[in-house]
């Protein structure tokens, strides 16, 4: 367009033959001047001014690099982070004295912060430990209590919540007190209803698990699963991230039924519950009918806790300095390579197999196989 107009063509016809606003063709014919075409500085530039008109003026900020760069060598604090720079520079009466918050944009604009920031990853798949539930051809439910809920006049309450993964389905019931048949009673109830999960999540707590003190004991509710065709995973409670959804939940009937009423009676607390739940459901329908498929509760079905147990119980643990994991009142050793790491422990009671799978949050798809020792369950009759 410039050279156009230095061999004498009229702005006008320029514009009509770039197909550019006059403008446009005015505005580059400024930028390059009287300069030979080869001089000018082509590059493009945003429209505002060059500098912002509340920013730090130059001077300041080179002067508080480097009293930066002087306290650091010479305080006898050895201080030299924003508070103590804005202290040097009201010393020096310094007009205007920059805002701590001012000073630390400047350091970190000018490249001179020490620390590094901590890189955001983005955050595995729900339930990424177990590789169908993560690809969404599996659900899960999610159980967990909440506990020593006190009436005014009346007992402690206890409050068995669940909430599944995918479909958002949830669930609770107040009791004074549970026992692991309570428990069992509450799932059977509440599969029977809207049909059983590939995996039944709960944390260590004996009315799931069962007793610790005996190897090898398998509870109540270990067996109502097994029983069902359905998986019971157990995880830590001092990890972070896999009871989140249904320690979410608990948090949300806390505060939209617990906290927001007053309660006269146990009874009450059940009515407000259900009917909270009830409105959950209807609200959450949408998000079901994308969710993996639930099995029909079998018909005509009773518990028989003397049954032989099949299938698999998982349990995800932490790996101790010298690669060993302690479950079912036993230890065993993983890995000596995999010390202090994630790993997902599958009883495989058909094969008579423990076999453990390394886990990594930054790397969820990869999970290979680190070791499987010989385990089968003790042969003794359960005591109902």
């Amino acid at each position: 367009m410039v050279e156009a107009l230095r061999q004498g063509a009229s702005q006008r016809a320029v514009a009509r033959e770039f197909r550019v606003s006059l403008l446009t063709v005015q505005r580059w014919a400024a930028r390059a001047g009287d300069l030979p075409l080869d001089e000018v500085d082509w590059s493009d530039r945003p429209a505002g001014p060059h500098q912002a008109p509340k920013r730090t003026i130059q001077e300041i900020e080179d002067m508080v690099l480097r009293i930066r760069q002087e306290l650091r060598k010479e305080s006898d604090l050895g201080e030299y982070g924003g508070q103590a720079i804005r202290g040097e520079l009201e010393a020096r009466q310094v007009d205007p004295v920059p805002a701590v918050s001012t000073i630390y944009r400047i350091l970190e604009r000018r490249g001179a912060l020490d620390g590094q920031r901590r890189p955001r990853r983005r955050p595995p798949p729900r339930g990424w430990y177990l590789p169908d539930v993560a690809a969404g051809r599996a659900e899960l439910d999610q159980f967990d209590f909440i506990e020593d809920l006190r009436i005014q006049g009346g007992p402690l309450v206890d409050v068995l919540t669940v909430v599944s993964l995918h479909g958002g389905l949830v669930g609770a019931w107040p009791r004074a007190g549970f026992s692991a048949q309570n428990v069992v009673e509450c799932l059977v109830e509440h599969w029977r209803a809207f049909g059983a999960p590939t995996y039944a999540q709960f944390d260590n707590d004996t009315r799931f698990q069962g007793p610790h003190q005996h190897p090898g004991a398998i509870g109540r509710v270990i067996r109502l699963c097994l029983g069902l065709g359905i998986v019971p995973v157990f995880v830590p409670v001092a990890e972070q991230g896999f009871q989140a959804a249904i320690e979410g939940y608990n948090g949300l009937w806390q505060a939209k039924v617990w906290a927001r009423f007053h309660h006269q009676s146990l009874e009450a607390l059940r009515d407000r519950s259900a009917r909270y739940v009830a409105a959950h459901h209807h609200r959450t329908r949408a998000r079901r009918e994308g969710a993996p498929a639930r099995h029909p509760f079998p018909e005509p079905w009773t518990l028989n806790l003397q049954a032989p147990l099949h299938g698999r119980i998982i349990f995800v643990r932490r790996t101790s300095a010298q690669g060993k994991v302690t479950l079912l009142g036993s230890e065993f050793t993983v890995a000596d390579t995999w010390p202090n790491r994630l790993v997902r422990c599958e009883v495989a009671l058909d094969d008579g197999v423990l076999r453990f799978y390394a886990l990594r949050r930054r790397e969820p798809t990869e999970q290979p196989l680190l070791s499987q020792v010989r385990y089968e369950l003790p042969k003794r009759r359960f005591r109902v």
